[in-house]
């Protein structure tokens, strides 16, 4: 007999839908309800059946696994832990409280996405807000190299553009929205207004249309392939708005000037208070992103690439960051947490990675578990494990398991591997 489960939490990308309903039929997720198409496959293709462990592809007993991660890691003079995006608050915390006993370098997938964003952060600040204020206030949207009628499916609909809040009762009637990218996208298509800028002008217009907002003039025509008239029509727009949000994308932090453009948008926003409310929210994709910079600061001070080699928490973009660290083959043992650095770091850091010992903790085994040294096939977040997450605006939310398992949390793998190691 079918069960249902109401209000589950789909832990695929930052929006965090915690409204989806799924029926359980013999442990097994049958059916969704209000879950998008990528959350429908996380759902419905997980299978929670135990499965035991691999050394060089062959499967071994939990003890055996565990015994072979506690022996690369204490062997290991520099060992990297990465990743972290995809997994709970709690494994995070007890990840940090290894890569502190081990004096390990710590970094999590904010250094080859959103890095710029806290670095642009630290300088300038954030004026930001929440996604249910953005729902119940925001007449104006601006969404800048970013694409989530794709990349965040129900965002529109249950966040920003389509929802009834109390100061916009007719949902999408009462708003207005924009859409900066490069080319033409999906959400260009519904949005209001739509300005496409040269590639790599981000930083260029952007300070156009602050030095706009300070009611200056701009002595050209065109600035980033955008007419200054274009461009004046946007500064008006977010200045007469009475609630404003803007939404910024990995488009603007992957072009060049990187921090810099995230810091040039963080400053309109800022200036832009000065005439009515406006906030800026990254559009954070892996499920627990936000949650990893989150634990990482509070825990070291510091949102990504941390080295405790010294004893102490040191700060290092660049000099410690994943990407940095395997291209300049200064790493002798990767720890990989819910993430897959082979399927997406540059050629020659995913190459050296495969040439150290690597161990991979997730539910899957994806490119980099196989050829991985040891893979530990653990409980996913929201299906089969309780565990805390944190959405794209740092609300934490509890994701609570819908099925039965009888796999290890990626926590209690860890505290395995500490036990192993004597460090707790």
């Amino acid at each position: 007999m079918s069960t249902l489960i109401e209000n589950a939490v789909c832990t695929f990308c930052g929006c965090l839908c915690d409204d989806i309903t799924v029926e359980v039929d013999n442990n097994r997720i049958v059916k969704t309800k209000r879950a998008c198409a990528n959350g429908r496959g996380l759902f419905m293709e997980y299978d929670a059946t135990p499965r035991k462990p691999l050394i060089y592809g062959k499967e071994v007993s939990w003890e055996e696994a565990i015994a072979e991660c506690a022996s690369i890691l204490e062997n290991a003079d520099n060992p990297l832990i990465y990743g972290l995006s995809s997994t709970s608050t709690e494994a995070q915390k007890k990840a940090v409280e290894l890569a502190d006993r081990l004096g390990a370098v710590i970094d999590t997938t904010s250094s080859v996405c959103h890095g710029p964003t806290a670095l642009a952060m630290q300088t300038v600040g954030e004026a930001t807000c929440t996604l249910g204020e953005v729902s119940h206030r925001a007449d104006l949207l601006v969404f800048w190299g970013c694409n989530p009628a794709v990349s965040h499916m129900r965002h529109f609909s249950r966040y920003s553009l389509m929802p009834k809040g109390k100061l916009v009762p007719n949902g999408r009637k009462d708003r207005s929205m924009y859409v900066v990218d490069v080319r033409p996208t999906a959400s260009s298509k519904v949005a209001d207004h739509f300005i496409q800028i040269k590639p790599g002008s981000d930083y260029e217009v952007l300070t156009v249309l602050r030095v706009l907002a300070q009611g200056k003039k701009v002595d050209a025509d065109q600035v980033g392939g955008v007419a200054i008239e274009q461009l004046q029509q946007l500064v008006d727009r977010m200045k007469g708005c009475r609630y404003g949000a803007a939404f910024m994308g990995m488009g603007l932090t992957m072009t060049r000037g990187r921090d810099i453009n995230v810091r040039e948008l963080f400053s309109l926003v800022s200036e832009l208070n000065k005439f009515t409310r406006f906030s800026v929210i990254p559009m954070r994709g892996h499920s627990n992103v936000a949650g990893a910079d989150q634990v990482m600061t509070w825990q070291t001070g510091y949102p990504f690439a941390v080295s405790f080699a010294r004893g102490y928490p040191q700060y290092g973009p660049g000099e410690f960051t994943a990407v940095d660290l395997l291209a300049r083959g200064e790493v002798d043992a990767a720890l990989i947490i819910a993430s897959d650095p082979a399927a997406h770091f540059p050629r020659g850091a995913a190459e050296y990675l495969e040439q150290i010992p690597t161990i991979v903790i997730d539910p899957e085994k994806n490119m980099t578990a196989k050829a991985a040294r040891v893979f530990l096939p653990t409980a996913c977040c929201g299906i089969d494990a309780p565990g805390t997450y944190y959405r794209m605006d740092n609300i934490s939310i509890y994701a609570r398991p819908v099925v039965a398992s009888g796999r290890p949390r990626d926590e209690d793998v860890l505290t395995g591997i500490m036990e192993a190691m004597k460090l707790c």
